[in-house]
């Protein structure tokens, strides 16, 4: 892995279940990480059946094109066995045999479960192509063949008779299953169905297909096919440390683990879905479940992150939301070097009222040297004060979205729009960035000098202007490195950035960006006294594969 080792969301497993599960989540934009050591228990059969548009396809391709479209949408599928997960605060701790150590706010468990097959010779090397289970996943590919059926249980008459509606010719070995009723041998004689009695010893085996079921007594039945009923065990070595146990199914069909309908597992935190919840679930039914319990997981996150910007509002003076900087720092000065108990919203309102033009009305530096290597397209622009930054854009092929969290910067900026020609390619709109994002996703997203008098949930923010990235488009971030050279005396408790440790604060999933520029400059800044200066900025631009 890289630096990213937390995540909102870990899949623990790989299937169908999980990757529908991490489907729902990446499209959600959640960062989320999919673990697979590869044992996906329909790996031996030759198709997946009765899944709509995929009917079929082999077991392996299902789940690499799956795990294709997970990454296309922002997240992570990783080969790797989980050696341990457990919770640790307000987080979960999983551990691999590779040695990483991760993280997650969340955890959806779709590890599936083992087959127990009776333990007879050559039967497990057959399963899933002669030896079967389910008539709805594999009867129509033995369709009109010998078929046999293994009871070793009371579901023998009942496969017996479920079987016969693909194939004349059934025979059930009553083996170590229980007699059948008068019922039933009634049953099975009305279909035509043969009972054999005795102990099935062993297979037939001929050039690596079944040929015969092998009794007790010498005997062999000529058969193609098998059925078997085996006992559904859900993988359960990861389960204590969540707190969480298997239990047995109401069917008698073997564990699982408890879940509600969404999901949700007894431990806080924790969905489960497929087969390790439902030991009877065909692939596509796992699939449902795993963007059931995809979506349910969102909501929850969704839950808590509201929660907690409640009580964030709740915290503020006056209850006031915080908000952004403007991106157009030329020359006044920096919020940074002022101590004012201002909230945001009413501390940039008053600097913007004022006086009738704060800024200089250019666009930054920075942008106008980078964004012409960019094809046009969409721009969203954080803290677009006066609009320099925004019609610069619009004047070069953009369509702008430009927030600001000042309804008169944001005003005045609508109006220098409007003069300079572009107004019906800007879409301004007053945001407290800390509290809501705009929707959609852009080619570009600016942020500059996204610096705060207040408590400015920065790395949040940012996180949030990544995840607004389209593929293919760019996140560029500039921000101050120190104070200006004619702060003989700056804030001790302010401490700027460097573009390395932006970039970690973003979480990205490894592989998924690419960085552009990641450096520090200097630039000439005219102080508040008039007479010029020096600065130092530094920039990170990155563009998302």
């Amino acid at each position: 892995m890289n630096e990213t080792s937390d995540f909102d969301v870990i899949v623990l497993g790989g299937g169908a279940a999980g990757l529908s599960g991490a489907l729902s989540l990446a499209r959600a934009r959640r960062r989320v990480l999919v673990l697979d050591a590869g044992e996906q228990r329909n790996s031996p059969a030759e198709g997946v059946h009765g899944f709509l548009t995929r009917d079929g396809i082999a077991p392996a391709d299902l789940v690499a094109a799956g795990a294709e479209e997970v990454t296309r949408y922002g997240g992570t599928v990783r080969h790797a066995r989980v050696t341990s997960a457990r919770r640790d605060g307000d987080l979960f701790a999983v551990d691999t045999a590779d040695g990483d150590a991760l993280t997650a706010r969340r955890l959806l468990l779709t590890t599936g479960l083992v087959d127990e097959l009776p333990d007879l010779p050559g039967l497990r090397g057959l399963w899933g192509r002669d030896v079967l289970h389910c008539p709805y996943c594999h009867g129509h590919e033995v369709r009109d063949q010998p078929i046999g059926i293994l009871a070793t249980s009371a579901f023998g008459v009942h496969q017996s008779l479920l079987f016969r509606q693909w194939s004349a010719d059934v025979t059930l070995f009553l083996h170590t299953g229980p007699n059948p009723t008068d019922e039933e041998r009634e049953q099975l004689a009305a279909r035509g169905i043969a009972v054999v009695e005795g102990e099935v010893v062993g297979l037939e085996i001929t050039g690596g297909r079944l040929a015969g079921i092998r009794l007790a007594s010498g005997r062999v039945v000529p058969r193609a096919a098998l059925v078997v009923m085996p006992r559904f065990t859900a993988r359960d070595d990861l389960l204590d440390g969540l707190g969480l146990t298997v239990a047995e199914h109401p069917m008698g069909v073997g564990t699982h683990v408890e879940a509600d309908q969404t999901g949700r597992t007894s431990a806080p935190g924790v969905w489960a879905a497929g087969n390790v919840v439902d030991p009877m679930a065909q692939v596509v039914a796992a699939a449902a479940a795993g963007v059931m319990a995809g979506a349910a997981v969102n909501a929850d996150l969704i839950a808590e992150e509201t929660r907690l910007a409640v009580e964030e509002l709740r915290a503020r003076p006056h209850g006031h939301p915080a908000g952004n900087r403007s991106s157009e720092d030329h020359a006044e000065g920096c919020p940074e070097s002022h101590t004012e108990n201002h909230t945001e919203a009413a501390a940039w309102d008053a600097r913007y009222a004022g006086s009738d033009r704060v800024w200089s009305g250019k666009a930054n530096d920075v942008l106008v040297r980078v964004v012409p290597d960019l094809a046009p397209g969409t721009a969203l622009d954080l803290g677009c004060g006066e609009g320099g930054d925004a019609i610069w854009l619009a004047r070069n092929g953009w369509r702008v979205t430009a927030t600001d969290i000042s309804r008169v910067a944001i005003d005045r900026a609508a109006d220098h729009a409007a003069a300079e020609g572009v107004a019906d390619r800007i879409d301004f709109r007053r945001r407290d960035l800390g509290a809501n994002f705009p929707d959609g996703e852009f080619d570009l997203v600016s942020a500059h000098f996204l610096h705060s008098w207040g408590d400015l949930p920065r790395e949040r923010i940012l996180r949030s202007a990544a995840a607004a990235v389209a593929p293919g488009g760019a996140l560029l971030v500039v921000g101050h490195s120190g104070f200006p050279s004619w702060e003989t005396e700056p804030p001790a408790d302010v401490a700027f950035p460097t573009p390395e440790e932006v970039l970690a604060s973003l979480k990205l999933p490894d592989g998924t960006w690419e960085v552009l520029i990641s450096d520090e400059h200097e630039r000439t800044q005219t102080g508040p006294d008039g007479r010029p200066g020096t600065r130092t900025d530094n920039t990170l631009m990155i563009r998302r594969l």
